[in-house]
């Protein structure tokens, strides 16, 4: 069967959901680089400014491989539809790995932030409530909203409002980029039970050799597919209702 130019080629488009995944996982493991950095002396402006840029980088990644992923599914049928449906499904458990361990960075970012603000705060003695009152179930309360605050022994200087502007900002970016994560988890998760019970009628004999290596048996082979399955819908909900 030909294809047009592009990524109508199941295979071209593979190879791109291949290498989105691990860019992902790249950008991924550079952003916990920096989170380590976060509170040391080598906490710069410019540090993160760079952890925002990369989040929002892999965030991107993480939308275009969610589109790839969709049309993937959605090529024509062919005498090879059985082997593509395996490619999907593996596909779909690394792509759900590598979000997985992003997500995770997304959340460990926006709480740094939150406790570089919160610092900011308390260092100017600015009264008005604890800092930790300021993100109680991850609510914002921006500086514009408390202009009744009362100053105890000195004013908040320019310079501190502008930390405090600059990071709710990043605080609220990261928050919205976490639920942009959210509803891709959601697309897997219907691309996983939509594609199920297919999964586990395959026989033995279309799947790679090393998987039918693996499975000698049927018990084990269905044991696999049911395994396979359950965590990655453990993995969705978990993250989705987190």
């Amino acid at each position: 069967m030909s294809y047009g130019p592009g990524f109508g080629d199941p295979n071209q488009l593979a190879q791109r959901i291949t290498s989105n995944i691990q860019k992902i996982t790249q950008c991924s493991a550079e952003i916990q680089r920096i989170l380590h950095q976060l509170g040391t002396p080598q906490d710069t402006p410019e540090l993160r400014q760079q952890l925002q840029q990369k989040q929002q980088y892999t965030n991107q990644l993480a939308k275009e491989t969610d589109k790839y992923i969709k049309e993937f599914g959605s090529l024509p049928a062919t005498s090879e539809q059985r082997q593509r449906k395996i490619q999907k499904d593996r596909l779909v458990g690394e792509f759900t790995t590598a979000l997985t361990n992003f997500q995770r960075l997304q959340r460990q970012a926006a709480e740094k932030e939150k406790d570089f603000v919160a610092r900011v705060r308390a260092s100017s003695r600015v009264s008005g409530g604890a800092p930790e009152d300021n993100y109680k179930e991850g609510t914002l309360v921006s500086w514009d909203s408390q202009p009744q605050a009362q100053v105890q022994d000195e004013e908040i200087t320019e310079d501190d409002l502008r930390l405090i502007e600059e990071r709710e900002s990043s605080i609220r970016q990261l928050e919205a980029d976490i639920m942009d994560i959210n509803e891709i988890f959601k697309d897997l998760g219907m691309m996983i039970h939509e594609q199920g019970d297919v999964i586990a009628k395959i026989p033995k004999e279309d799947v790679h050799t090393h998987y039918y290596t693996y499975c000698r048996s049927s018990a084990s082979w269905s044991l696999l597919m049911v395994n396979c399955k359950i965590s990655l819908w453990r993995k969705l909900c978990n993250l989705y209702l987190n």
